[in-house]
């Protein structure tokens, strides 16, 4: 009886397999379609593929200089001249570390000692900071420009 089960057990198997195929086709093989979009989807659409685009080519690090701007145990006086920063140069990166006890406030990504000397000058005629304004080498971001072909690795 074992036997003549484990026989007919692949016979059933295949049969159940021939079962599952249907002989039905799709019907569905044309159809249309229309799209209503508000036109200023295709702006943002445009604007977003720049966006992405600058963001692909992203930040490249070289070696450059920052300002050192305030080395000081007083967290106050820190935030204080951080937003001042923020507020006055928007379009400048402010850099603030915590090395236990001092917080340290660094400015800017330059790429010449020329142009750190020039923020160093307008930051001390403005009196956010009147004193101890260190120009540092460091390595620095430097943003792409999107008009400049970029060399592709």
């Amino acid at each position: 009886m074992k036997k003549i089960f484990f026989l007919l057990l692949p016979v059933l198997f295949t049969l159940q397999l021939e079962a599952q195929t249907s002989p039905i086709k799709d019907t569905a093989t044309t159809g249309k379609i229309t799209i209503y979009q508000d036109s200023r989807m295709d702006a943002l659409v445009k604007k977003e593929i720049e966006s992405n685009e600058i963001y692909m080519l992203g930040p490249k690090l070289a070696k450059g200089y920052r300002l050192m701007l305030l080395n000081t145990n007083n967290r106050s006086a820190a935030m204080n001249l951080r937003a001042q920063l923020l507020k006055r140069y928007p379009d400048q990166k402010v850099y603030m570390s915590y090395q236990p006890p001092y917080i340290k406030i660094k400015f800017g990504n330059f790429a010449d000692e020329e142009e750190a000397e020039k923020f160093k000058k307008e930051i001390i005629k403005v009196k956010i900071v009147t004193n101890n304004i260190y120009v540092l080498p460091e390595i620095v971001e430097t943003k792409p420009d999107k008009d400049t072909p970029q060399e592709t690795e």
